[in-house]
């Protein structure tokens, strides 16, 4: 079976809606880089995937089309996402997140485990309106009337092609479709691309992202060490987290017998 994103697994099953291009679906990967800052160092896996979710600000380029809303910006592959970020001016320290559905693992951690909603914005040439937006162009009514209507029909993520990689894809989360997503890796290079300053965290495991949960307490130091903060195994996110797992696999063996 064809899949709209090349993100996705084949043989996905695609629900479409009737109005707007908006799919329900699942089985993906998403990948979000960004620039390494010294004060990263110390703050836990959970706190940096924390910080990916942002406040629509006035000073966004963004931020007029969805005011009031949390977003988060994500790409199908990692170089997508290394070219978006490089694209306004990123050094070669970076930290990329690697991140699935969390309802498409053997073991969902996010209760209620659901499809993801996605509006494809491509198909809506969504791209015209962001490339407005770069330009500092206002919108036209039509245009502005589309914002509208996506804003109303509460998508998980808005797709649009990447302009760092044309023929790639990104998404744009609001904050209900964020919370659905979980990590499976968090990799950071300081230096150039074959430089020994590396280091990755894994918060999932196997083709069937089974979570890893301690993963999210992990933080990173000089030179690229890693630590464990055993204290996150005291938070609400862990505490939640490890009450829906052991949920889902009380589902599971009750399923074999």
């Amino acid at each position: 079976m064809l899949q709209p994103f090349p993100n996705q697994y084949d043989g996905t099953p695609v629900w479409e809606h009737c109005d707007l291009p908006i799919l329900k679906t699942n089985n993906f990967n998403f990948f979000r880089c960004v620039e390494f800052c010294s004060n990263f160092y110390g703050k836990t896996i959970s706190t940096l995937h924390a910080g990916n979710l942002r406040f629509s600000r006035t000073d966004n380029r963004y931020s007029q089309l969805f005011p009031g809303q949390k977003l988060s910006y994500w790409a199908d592959s990692p170089e997508t996402a290394r070219a978006e970020v490089k694209k306004w001016g990123a050094s070669n320290n970076l930290l990329t997140f690697w991140a699935y559905d969390d309802g498409s693992s053997f073991i969902p951690t996010v209760y209620p485990s659901d499809l993801l909603r996605i509006i494809d914005g491509i198909d809506l040439r969504f791209n015209e309106i962001l490339r407005k937006l770069d330009m500092a162009l206002p919108l036209s009514r039509s245009e502005e009337s589309l914002v509208e209507q996506i804003a109303l029909a509460e998508p998980d993520c808005l797709a649009y092609k990447s302009e760092a990689r044309k023929s790639n894809t990104c998404f744009l989360f609001f904050e209900h479709g964020f919370r659905k997503l979980s990590l499976r890796q968090v990799s950071l290079r300081l230096g150039s691309e074959n430089g020994k300053n590396r280091a990755g965290v894994a918060c999932a495991i196997t083709s069937d992202f089974t979570p890893v949960l301690e993963g999210y307490g992990y933080y990173f130091l000089p030179k690229a060490r890693v630590r464990y903060d055993k204290s996150y195994e005291g938070t609400e996110e862990y505490l939640l987290r490890k009450q829906v797992e052991e949920f889902s696999l009380k589902k599971i063996r009750g399923g074999r017998k």
